[in-house]
């Protein structure tokens, strides 16, 4: 595409405007920032303390996150999902190359032209463990954006050493794009119970059925975990639904202004979960772990609304659980990026393992 042809695209609100680089933050300087213990550099935080921590710059993989000689390895059940079969989402798509362009009278909204209705297809992973008992209501998690062969290889590592209990993993697909006007940005950063309602409806059935297990219903055994959009997606289902799910599990969670088509109640998307809600209602019966990189995303469209900071946001979310007294652990990760593979497979086995704390069948 010629330079012309992308000033022109973007000074139509068709194209994204260049993502400027994220800076690079430090936790014990500046204003906003939470208290936090720093940890010697390769060290994880404790799994059995709540609080803020910050961990890196080295990252090297938990031997969790290995295949273990002798670990018994979980069985795969795989089957996909399509738009034509589902009620709650027929599916939409935001044309190739295009975006959107900032509301002139509210910064905070995105006015997008280029979605329409879209088929899709997702795959659904969902993971068995082997110690798994045929007709036992198992505990489970889960998590967007799938298939995610590192959280099944955790949980084998995890389950042998009896650090959480035998559980089953459902491994999600998202429907496709990224952000306003995609169904991925339909699904993950409304704010509403509309992707747990999907899910309980017509996910976990296909489950039961598919991989010939039984779910359990008691929501101190129901976890959800996600990445980016997939991670406020993932809270939004506990916080939504929540007699539905306890336990939440975050990497680069987008606790942002992404929400799309707008909705006056919640006007700034998932800011809003630590700008008003977790602050103005009763506690919930919320367990979470949550992860954000020094240089996570930082003000990445068009809109300017001075709610696209994921590194602030996280802040923010970790200040908001503290004041309500929520069992929640923030870890701050040096040298890491957005979703942050490497810091993932350094610290999934200690998140799921603080997760899993005081759960009993």
């Amino acid at each position: 595409m010629s330079r012309f042809l992308s000033a022109v695209l973007i000074s139509a609100g068709l194209a994204q405007t260049p993502r400027p680089a994220p800076p690079v933050r430090d936790p014990l300087r500046g204003q906003g920032y939470v208290a936090a213990k720093e940890l010697p550099d390769g060290e994880n935080a404790p799994p059995n303390k709540d609080g803020n921590f910050i961990l890196g710059p080295t990252h090297r993989p938990a031997p969790e996150m290995t295949v273990q000689e002798g670990v018994p390895q979980g069985r795969i059940y795989n089957f996909v999902m399509r738009s034509s079969e589902s009620r709650i989402y027929p599916g939409i798509a935001r044309d190739p190359g295009t975006f959107g362009t900032s509301d002139p009278n509210d910064p905070a909204k995105l006015i997008v032209t280029t979605s329409h209705p879209a088929p899709y297809t997702r795959r659904v992973a969902v993971y068995v463990p082997r110690q798994y008992a045929a007709g036992m209501a198992a505990p489970f998690i889960v998590g967007a954006d799938g298939p995610d062969m590192l959280l099944f290889t955790a949980l084998d590592n995890l389950i042998a050493r009896r650090k959480v209990p035998v559980m089953i993993a459902i491994s999600i697909g998202n429907g496709g794009g990224d952000a306003q006007g995609s169904e991925r940005g339909l699904e993950y950063d409304t704010m509403s119970g509309r992707y747990a309602e999907f899910v309980e409806s017509e996910v976990l059935p296909r489950v039961e059925k598919e991989a010939n297990v039984k779910l359990t219903r008691d929501p101190e055994g129901r976890a959800t975990m996600g990445t980016s959009s997939g991670g406020s997606c993932a809270l939004a289902m506990a916080w939504y639904h929540n007699e539905w799910y306890h336990r939440v599990l975050t990497y680069s969670g987008t606790f942002v202004n992404q929400q799309w088509p707008p909705n006056a109640e919640t006007p700034h998307g998932a800011w809003g979960f630590h700008e008003d809600l977790i602050p103005n209602s009763p506690r919930k019966a919320i367990r979470m772990w949550m992860e954000v990189g020094d240089r996570d995303l930082f003000n990445p469209n068009v809109m300017r609304d001075n709610m696209h900071d994921w590194v602030e946001a996280n802040e923010r979310m970790a200040k908001a659980l503290a004041a309500k007294h929520y069992h929640y652990q923030f870890v701050f990760a040096r040298n890491a990026g957005h979703g942050d593979r490497a810091v993932k497979q350094q610290t999934l086995p200690e998140a799921l393992e603080y997760l899993w704390r005081g759960y009993r069948k």
